[in-house]
């Protein structure tokens, strides 16, 4: 069965984004329009539309209340234990609860769309499976050839809100050229995290080269996490440049995200710069005491916090 599918458009240019709400409300293709051509920006799966690809394999898939893995599916917080479940194929929790769920469409015009998904709502079984009820509000907007992506979470309760935000896009290689193997990567780490069994151990490495250095694809083979990004007035800019076209993919976001997972596919046709609030299994290193970047929202409070995916 086909997905229901919304699509908005900037009408000056004929740029326009794909977003399908009842699949994590996942923006699944960005095209920007430029100098009479058009870039495909995002990686998605064909069968995608069909509902039938894996929800986090394509598009910008949505990670919250934690993005990346915990480790097994137990959740302890303040003496208590919750059960999520398995996700992974090895027997952890991956990716958070919204990134598959259907998504409540609740603003539209030509150019915009908002969307939001309470657990107490729309899926009250999740209430057994995190300390708090959540709320998370994700609007897209186009605009000429950029993508804004705003993301919105509210504690609607009187309990506290542990919560991790990360986006997961798909960014496509080659970028109109011909080859994806120079495209050249710029991600502004200054250290990476140790990684074991795709969890972070809470060891950390410094950088050993100019956080602004490029990486070219060909040499690239990640799935771990980033840290120390440098900023400049509070926000962080990452690209994909293909010398082949000349185009550049720059995604920019604000210091709020403090880490970033990096991952090469299997299929190597996408490239994934994925910035994220808190590091892959931040309870677990909270409870070794290291500072993952693990938030924790007070009743009645909210955070809110934009991406900006943009062609030049």
């Amino acid at each position: 069965m086909s997905l229901e599918v919304i699509e908005i458009r900037d009408q000056a240019t004929g740029s326009f984004a794909k977003i399908a709400p009842s699949f994590g409300f996942n923006c699944f293709q960005f095209v920007a329009k430029m100098d009479e051509q058009e870039v495909d920006v995002l990686w998605a799966a064909k069968d995608f539309v069909d509902g039938s690809a894996r929800p986090s394999s394509s598009g910008i898939p949505v990670l919250f209340p934690f993005p990346g893995r915990l480790k097994g599916t137990k959740l302890i917080w303040e003496d208590r234990e919750f059960t999520i479940p398995e996700g992974d194929g090895r027997g952890n929790a991956i990716h958070g609860f919204v990134f598959n769920r259907a998504w409540r469409v609740t603003e539209q015009t030509e150019s915009k769309i908002t969307a939001q998904f309470q657990a107490s709502q729309d899926d009250p079984t999740l209430l057994e499976q995190w300390p708090a009820d959540f709320k998370i509000q994700a609007t897209y907007e186009i605009s000429g050839s950029t993508l804004t992506g705003t993301y919105r979470v509210e504690n609607p309760s009187t309990k506290p809100l542990p919560f991790g935000l990360g986006t997961h896009p798909y960014f496509n290689v080659p970028i109109g050229g011909e080859s994806a193997d120079d495209c050249e990567i710029v991600v502004p780490f200054t250290f990476s995290w140790e990684f074991k069994e795709q969890l972070a151990s809470g060891n950390q490495f410094n950088r050993d080269s100019d956080p602004f250095d490029p990486m070219l694809f060909k040499d690239t083979q990640f799935d771990n996490g980033f840290g120390g990004l440098e900023c400049e007035d509070g926000l962080c800019t990452t690209s994909i440049h293909d010398p082949g076209s000349g185009r550049t993919i720059e995604q920019q976001f604000d210091d709020q995200f403090e880490s970033v997972v990096l991952y090469n596919p299997g299929h190597r046709e996408a490239f994934c710069i994925e910035p994220y609030t808190c590091i892959p299994d931040a309870f677990q290193l909270r409870r070794q005491g290291y500072d993952g970047g693990l938030r924790v929202l007070a009743g009645g409070d909210a955070f809110e916090t934009t991406v900006r995916i943009r062609v030049k």
